[in-house]
């Protein structure tokens, strides 16, 4: 994305790269996609805007975080990322206590979060040879552009491996799972300058050696700043291929029951979330299932089965469950299908059961004394004016759909603007964002039918609750 100085979106392009499901559980994606992506979709961008390289003033990088690259010293991949939803590292995620992780770090044990992935590498080495540094994504691609072994506070705060108190690298954790804080990029805030651009940069992005970089910072952080998040009042969910749900706080407050966890915010605060389950994922998996033409049929079969979609109840739990509890084996589930149901009442309750995992991290926000006064819609699934409905009806909040729903790029462009000295501060320049914005009101006719088809749903997990216990393994997503 492009924007002007007062971060108006000026032009934008995408490429696209899909994951590698080597085995069930594991999650691949090879670092040369991304730098194979990065200059094409500048170009595009560059195009769409109407700009010649040579006007952009400081980049900005955001995208998946829980990633996990081991490089040479030279920074060189010596594998594939380990991305977000790889879970081979089960094992090594019981490394720490999970009482002690939640104390320190304010995240929940799991074996997507990046120390076990480490762990795992250290392990299995890829090709054998031993590992100078791990990155996330999004630092190994500022690493490749710049040189520079740095990720910001977010980043760091989905380690497993970062004390919020201490606002660092935590000994005891490093300890824990036998990882030296060498092994790691150096922790800066996302706007500040990792460095200028390389020779190699230069040449892999398509822009002018020595333009300042950004640090940058995670898509769960970038996509609610880059709507203009900037202060506690509404609660975000990010409705992309997974779904992410969370609040800002000025305090880090820590849930003991590890629903939702607590990381350091671009913007300054603590984003306390729940860093989400299959949700736009599912659709697409169930749209292809039924030979759903396309989304707006999807939609249109949704709004025809109405309410509780006649009985019918999904659990999104399709790569294990993250509310209402995390539990890793766990798998998705329809219940109450007769004859009488088709693809109408699927669809509805699909479009539901993600609904209701979103009421659970709400209500558990709300309960920590989180402020959440609606909600706000981001992604490509904002775009579902019957998704947003649900939403409002079953919560009894009202709900925001900005015109601009892809918000992540907007962000990184913030963290570079501050980076390049065009902006002082990252919340100055989320006021200059969000833009128009439509307010989708709850029915409140509507609310006994969602609390009844909620209920169903919690009884629903609860009593599939042996089965995830003792599930086997299914095939990879």
């Amino acid at each position: 994305m492009v924007t002007d100085d007062d971060l108006a979106p000026l032009g934008s392009a995408a490429i696209a790269y899909q994951p590698h499901y080597p085995r069930p559980g594991w999650a691949e994606q090879h670092p040369r996609l991304w730098e194979a992506a990065l200059g094409p979709a500048i170009d595009g961008a560059l195009r769409a805007a109407r700009t010649a390289p040579g006007a952009v003033r400081a980049l900005g990088v955001a995208g998946q975080l829980d990633g996990c690259v081991a490089v040479d010293a030279a920074g060189r991949a010596l594998g594939p990322c380990l991305i977000w939803m790889d879970r081979r590292a089960e094992a090594e995620a019981q490394a720490v206590d999970a009482a002690v992780l939640r104390r320190l770090a304010g995240v929940t044990r799991d074996a997507t979060h990046m120390a076990a992935k480490i762990a795992w590498l250290k392990r299995n080495p890829p090709d054998g040879e031993k590992a100078a540094r791990y990155h996330q994504p999004v630092s190994y691609l500022v690493a490749r552009v710049t040189g520079a072994q740095v990720f910001d506070h977010g980043l760091a705060s989905t380690t497993m491996l970062y004390g919020l108190a201490r606002r660092g690298w935590e000994p005891e954790l490093l300890d824990a799972f036998g990882i030296a804080a060498e092994e790691l990029p150096e922790i800066a805030e996302a706007g500040a300058c990792a460095g200028g651009l390389t020779a190699e940069g230069a040449a892999l992005t398509g822009l002018t050696e020595g333009l300042p970089v950004a640090v940058g910072t995670g898509d769960d952080f970038s996509t609610p700043l880059g709507a203009g998040l900037a202060a506690p009042g509404r609660a975000v969910c990010v409705l992309g291929t997974a779904e992410v749900v969370g609040a800002l706080d000025p305090e880090p407050r820590i849930d003991a029951r590890g629903l939702v966890e607590t990381h350091s915010y671009a913007g300054g605060g603590f984003y306390i979330e729940n860093p989400g389950w299959l949700s736009g994922g599912a659709l697409a998996w169930l749209r292809a299932l039924l030979g759903i033409a396309d989304f707006a049929a999807f939609d249109r079969l949704a709004a025809e089965a109405g309410a509780g979609a006649a009985g019918v109840t999904f659990l999104p739990a399709l790569s294990g469950a993250m509310a209402p509890e995390w539990i890793a084996s766990a798998r998705g589930c329809f219940y109450g299908l007769t004859p009488a149901h088709g693809a109408g009442q699927l669809a509805r309750a699909a479009l539901e059961g993600c609904a209701f995992a979103m009421r659970d991290v709400v209500e558990r926000l709300i309960a920590l004394g989180v402020t959440v006064e609606g909600l706000l819609l981001l992604g490509g699934g904002a775009r579902s004016r019957v998704w947003a409905q649900i939403r409002a009806d079953c919560t009894g909040l009202p709900v925001q759909r900005p015109a601009l729903t892809d918000t992540s790029p907007l962000g990184a462009a913030i963290c570079a603007a501050v980076a390049g000295g065009i902006h002082t501060d990252i919340p100055s320049c989320a006021s200059l964002v969000g833009g128009d914005v439509e307010t989708v009101e709850p029915d409140a006719a509507a609310r006994a039918a969602y609390d009844d088809a909620h209920g169903a749903y919690r009884r629903l997990f609860d009593s599939l609750r042996p089965m995830f216990e003792h599930a086997a393994p299914g095939p990879a997503p």
